[in-house]
């Protein structure tokens, strides 16, 4: 959520943009964007809202569509009116009922993080 002193940008239902988005604020989409959003701060895309491109975000919350990949470095919320199609990266995932998903999620610790499986040697 922004603060007194963070803006929010909002695009408006009747608007479309083509071309990329980046910035320190939260972000609300109702109208189109062609190209990707690269924002540190929230982006809420509205049932109206179509986004066709790469995201990445701290939080991402999804009414609407999307066609491209997300990258939310904290929590990804995917609405029961929500479409996606694309590949996820975030630490934290909510997906409603109703909601389409088609692609692959990767969640949690980032895999150089995680320890490496220990292998048995047999004697």
């Amino acid at each position: 959520m922004a603060t007194k002193e963070q803006e929010i940008t909002q695009i408006g239902s009747t608007v479309s943009i083509k071309g990329d988005i980046s910035g320190k604020s939260d972000v609300r989409v109702a109208g189109t964007v062609n190209g990707s959003i690269n924002i540190e701060g929230e982006l809420i895309i509205e049932r109206s809202g179509f986004i066709e491109g790469e995201i990445k975000s701290t939080n991402t919350v999804v009414a609407g569509s999307v066609k491209g990949n997300i990258d939310c470095s904290e929590k990804l919320i995917l609405e029961n009116t929500s479409k996606f199609v694309g590949n996820i990266k975030t630490k934290h995932l909510i997906i409603q009922e109703g909601a389409i998903f088609q692609g692959n999620c990767q969640m949690g610790v980032p895999a150089q993080a995680q320890p490496a499986p220990q292998v048995k040697k047999e004697a």
